[in-house]
């Protein structure tokens, strides 16, 4: 899976569980501040790309971007 195709993955994944629209999803968005997640939220997240994706992601990753979350679920995916 590429980059773009990740990406993709986590922009609609968080659209969805944060109910904001898909445009508000880019890679600089902080996750927290301006998609207005709580802890909770990104909990959710994280669980439902491990589902989609077929992964273990760690809980305790720091996670502040959605960028963030492309690139750690790449280099999960990668080992």
């Amino acid at each position: 899976m590429t980059k773009a195709e990740i990406l993709k993955k986590v922009q609609a994944v968080i659209a969805e569980q944060l109910d904001v629209e898909e445009s508000q999803v880019v890679p600089t968005a902080n996750i927290r501040e301006d998609l207005d997640a709580d802890s909770l939220d990104i909990f959710e997240v994280m669980n439902q790309l491990e589902d989609d994706l077929e992964v273990k992601l760690d809980p305790d990753e720091s996670i502040v971007t959605v960028q963030n979350v492309v690139d750690y679920i790449d280099q999960t995916m990668a080992k």
